[in-house]
């Protein structure tokens, strides 16, 4: 069984026409968990519905960076709300992007610290995005992450960032960018972080994997981003399986009961 830690099944119109041959190619490949994620107010709802209507489903609720502008406190109030849903298992997608700069840095800072807050008062884990900020996210998720802590998604960064993430209670979950050919310092990464805090996700429908690269990326092919971790730690892809959905059950309390259905099989 292999979990996708990092999914929008529900992002724009992405898998508008086809989500259900999406989650059925998910499962047919061995991908038994998937964590649905939100990335704005207006589409928390749906991010949990999806999970309610699909066994292999959970779900976060959260806003992402670019959105920062929309996490009000009466927003957040109604994603602290929608976290008492069992399927929701963590609080994401939040952090930083300085990349873009969709929102002012003072904005993002802010909105980031009132989710790490929340998640820790609702008891939640975080899925973190992080892209040209280390700084500040250090500063942040050192001052205000909860107890559960959480996931650094999609890590982009060196190992010393890595090495503070890790310090700082953090998991560290590669994306279809660990097989790109520029990403070798990535690669470096994946090879040197503890067992115990690896996770595989697919970022769907971003971010697919070579020899996908370009194409609409979907939970199935985790797999092919499980293949290569497997391969730079030097297991058996089944050996990385049972190592990244034992993390992510300590992560995030559970697997969704067709992962459990498949491991008692």
């Amino acid at each position: 069984m292999i979990c996708d830690s990092h999914a929008h099944l529900n992002h724009g119109n992405a898998f508008g026409n086809d989500r259900e041959e999406v989650l059925e190619r998910a499962r047919e490949a061995g991908v038994g968990c998937i964590l649905n994620v939100a990335t704005r107010p207006d589409d928390a709802a749906a991010t949990v519905e999806v999970a309610r209507r699909h066994p292999q489903v959970l779900a976060a609720v959260g806003i992402h960076p670019h959105e920062a502008v929309l996490a009000t406190p009466a927003a957040l109030d109604d994603l602290e709300r929608l976290s008492a849903d069992p399927m929701v298992v963590a609080w994401g997608e939040i952090g930083l992007d300085y990349h873009y700069m969709n929102a002012p840095r003072d904005v993002q800072c802010a909105a980031f610290a009132s989710q790490l807050e929340r998640a820790a008062a609702c008891n939640l884990p975080v899925s973190v995005h992080n892209r040209d900020s280390d700084r500040d996210l250090l500063d942040l998720i050192t001052r205000h992450a909860g107890p559960r802590r959480g996931v650094v998604h999609c890590f982009t960064s060196d190992w010393t960032m890595a090495t503070a993430c890790l310090d700082a209670g953090f998991f560290l979950s590669f994306s279809g960018i660990l097989t790109f050919p520029s990403a070798e310092s990535l690669r470096d990464v994946a090879r040197r972080a503890p067992a115990q805090r690896l996770l595989v996700e697919t970022d769907s429908p971003y971010l697919a994997p070579v020899p996908h690269r370009g194409a609409r990326n979907e939970p199935a092919r985790v797999v092919d981003v499980l293949d290569l971790l497997a391969e730079l730690r030097g297991v058996s892809a089944a050996e990385m399986a049972v190592i990244t959905s034992e993390n992510f059950r300590t992560l995030f309390g559970q697997l969704t009961d067709s992962s459990n259905s498949r491991a008692g099989a």
